[in-house]
């Protein structure tokens, strides 16, 4: 057998895009590694978690290679690691260090809340990320506990600026907004635009946070958010971003970006070019699908690469018109963000 470590770029040939019925190609894979945190956000678990799956229903660092390497084959250019907290794994450096070294995929990225960046910063630099984005939803230290229910925003910030300063190509700051709770911030996260060459996005709540807050009013819609900074910030200039980053502003003189996605309402879902592949190995052709498909099982039980490839090309031609019709077909399996990849 083939050892997947032993693989060059070289020896890459690409097949057929990923595509749908709706001519959509997909070329960006999310793969949380972990279901792990060391955080309990209000938005994402309760505080005492969620019933995590035993770590033989995880994927192993053999099956993420695995996996990684058909991906690439199949035209996928752009990774993120995800989890969870995907910094937690012990071997994420491998991972990303396969992926960069041994494969084509020509964009890596991570999600990270942050607390552990300080410590991986300089690895992560020499083994060849190209991008990092932070989850942080207040810069003030006892509303950071409320969110959170942990200490640690001196960290984050901490990791944040490390990050700035380490010639990472992409760095981004992701805000979930919520009104009534983080909503008298947006202009602290916009200021952190002003003299550093990053990305502070806005993002909508999401109906993943095991029925915690969920439908209590902190919802803040996309359109509420691009009011706001309009109304706030002359010279507000439309440019493009990522197929997320929906709304997207430069604002005058300043150096850096602010974002607003609209991931409930769903206006981006024509844009989609996104896998994704949760923790215990299942394919999800849509944030909110209700069906999955097996890829761990696939793996272990000695599929071959080409079928394999098969069955990825099937579920992603299956992939519904947007995130509403898919949300309405079936019942929800996965209550939090954290069994689903960030």
């Amino acid at each position: 057998m083939t050892n997947l470590t032993d693989i060059t770029t070289k020896d890459i040939q690409v097949d057929s895009p990923i595509t749908d019925r709706f001519g959509r190609v997909f070329n960006y894979l999310r793969i949380a590694v972990n279901e792990y945190c060391n955080l309990r956000c209000i938005y994402c678990m309760p505080e005492e978690g969620v019933p995590f799956q035993t770590r033989d229903r995880l994927l192993g660092r053999n099956e993420i290679f695995k996996i990684i390497k058909i991906m690439a084959d199949l035209g996928v250019s752009k990774i993120r690691f995800t989890g969870g907290e995907p910094l937690i794994r012990k071997d994420l450096i491998d991972l990303i260090h396969f992926t960069s070294k041994k494969t084509n995929i020509d964009s890596i990225h991570l999600t990270t809340n942050g607390v552990l960046l300080p410590e991986y910063i300089n690895r992560l630099v020499e083994i060849g990320l190209n991008g990092i984005n932070i989850s942080l939803d207040t810069l003030n230290k006892s509303k950071f506990k409320k969110i959170t229910r942990r200490e640690g925003l001196d960290k984050v910030l901490e990791g944040l600026h490390l990050a700035i300063n380490s010639g990472i190509q992409s760095i981004k700051v992701n805000v979930v907004a919520m009104k009534d709770f983080n909503d008298d911030e947006i202009s602290d996260f916009v200021e952190l635009t002003k003299d550093n060459n990053i990305t502070v996005r806005f993002i909508e709540l999401m109906p993943f946070d095991s029925h915690q807050i969920w439908k209590t009013g902190k919802f803040f819609r996309s359109d509420q958010i691009v009011k706001y900074l309009k109304s706030h910030y002359e010279g507000l200039q439309s440019v493009t971003g990522s197929s997320t980053e929906h709304f997207i502003f430069d604002i005058k003189d300043y150096i850096g970006r602010v974002a607003v996605i609209p991931s409930y309402t769903r206006s981006l879902c024509g844009d989609c070019n996104r896998i994704r592949i949760t923790a215990d190995g299942k394919l999800l052709n849509c944030l909110y699908s209700q069906k999955e498909t097996n890829i761990r099982d696939a793996i272990r039980t000695g599929m071959s690469d080409v079928e394999i490839k098969d069955l990825i090309l099937f579920a992603m031609q299956k992939k519904l018109k947007d995130g509403w019709v898919a949300q309405n077909q079936g019942e929800d399996s996965r209550e939090s963000m954290t069994q689903i990849g960030g």
